[in-house]
């Protein structure tokens, strides 16, 4: 009888490398399914690590450019920042992949879908919420919410028991996902609040105390929301990001240390690296104060808090997302510009904007010569506006 066939959302780290074995010694043939979205070398050298352990097969999707372009941007356009401070680097990539492992599964008449998120974790609502959503009579396999290894130290040894190739050590237990949008890093040391997060916890960002001593201006160009430019220079998406990676973690731009709320209920301490996306996030809000009128601008912050929390949730393929993505992409119809912007030790700072569409008139907002504003009509104005407050 023909084994039932897995496909699995495989990482390269810890817990799928350990759940390949444990799929294998319950009969099932197990094909990985990575996904490149910007995870850089790493990629290769985890291909080659699970079939060492034992999947028939470990397909690699490049999804970056899908994932910048139609996940990473359309966030930004949206301003959406789960707690007002996380890019939802990772909240992103899980629909992406989710929705790409399905297509595997249907190429490769798989029975079943598994991926290694634990039972407390958000991951795990973003990966199953989509399998729902999409292909819901695949079987859904979730070893860390019923296997006997309930400590990543047990899971370090089961790995050592089976020979399973690893890099985490019960000296370095931090759990990181990696993307070309940020950086993700918790557990070990980070589980109490208090410490703060040791040297070896960033991976690309610089302590801001060590970043030079010159700031660095950069430009970026959007057209209709998107960035589109860097220093007048046109690039693709996933280059612009990689970019904007490259000079911000020189100057320890990007890193956020947050205590999060998890949909599950629990607070969890996170570290996250995202240059490309601090740099972009104050040049696209910074543009839209010029462009958007004020109602409008309020009224998109509200939509914006919502988006990230239908991203962080798993709520991705849902009406509600497509209909403020609509709503989103009219509020960009005319937020093309440049702004410049000075980093400098761990700080992203507005240095100038302009725009073609922007609403700035400097004949009514200066107080020079130029002023053309008729003082006079602010009595009545203020009496008008008081009007339904007096006694």
């Amino acid at each position: 009888m023909a084994k039932k066939k897995v496909v699995l959302a495989y990482s390269g780290g810890l817990d799928t490398s350990v759940i390949i074995k444990w799929l294998m010694e319950r009969d099932y043939e197990v094909i990985c399914f990575m996904a490149d979205v910007g995870q850089g070398a790493d990629v290769e050298k985890s291909r080659r690590r699970a079939l060492k352990i034992g999947a028939t097969k470990c397909i690699v999707g490049d999804l970056k450019d899908e994932f910048i372009r139609d996940y990473a941007f359309r966030a930004l356009k949206a301003g959406a920042l789960y707690q007002g401070k996380y890019n939802l680097a990772t909240s992103l990539s899980r629909p992406l992949i989710a929705d790409a492992m399905l297509r595997v599964a249907k190429e490769e008449n798989a029975s079943a879908v598994s991926h290694g998120s634990t039972g407390k974790g958000n991951d795990q609502v973003r990966f199953e919420v989509t399998f729902q959503l999409k292909a819901p009579k695949l079987e859904v396999i979730v070893p860390v919410r019923e296997w006997e290894l309930t400590t990543r130290e047990s899971e370090v040894d089961y790995a050592k028991k089976h020979k399973i190739p690893i890099e985490q050590t019960k000296k370095k237990l931090y759990s990181i996902d990696l993307n070309l949008w940020g950086i993700s890093v918790e557990s070990g040391k980070l589980e109490d609040p208090w410490v703060e997060p040791p040297k070896d916890t960033f991976i690309s960002v610089v302590r801001p105390e060590v970043a030079p001593s010159k700031a660095e201006y950069v430009k970026v160009t959007f057209k209709k929301g998107i960035p589109a430019a860097i220093n007048g220079k046109a690039h693709a998406p996933v280059k612009i990001v990689q970019k904007l990676n490259q000079i911000g973690s020189v100057h320890g731009v990007g890193r956020v240390d947050m205590v999060e709320d998890r949909l599950v209920g629990i607070k969890s301490r996170e570290v996250y690296e995202a240059p490309a996306s601090a740099i972009l996030y104050a040049a696209h809000t910074a543009l839209e104060e010029l462009v958007l009128d004020r109602e409008t601008r309020k009224y998109k912050k509200a939509l914006g808090d919502r988006y990230s929390d239908l991203v962080y949730n798993g709520l991705w393929f849902t009406p509600l997302r497509e209909a403020i993505d609509a709503f989103v992409d009219k509020t960009q119809e005319d937020v093309s510009g440049e702004v410049r912007l000075k980093l400098y030790k761990g700080s992203v700072t507005v240095a100038g904007r302009k725009s073609p569409a922007s609403r700035y008139k400097i004949e009514m907002a200066t107080y020079g010569e130029e002023d053309v504003f008729d003082q006079s009509m602010a009595k009545g104005f203020i009496e008008f506006w008081g009007m339904p407050y007096r006694q």
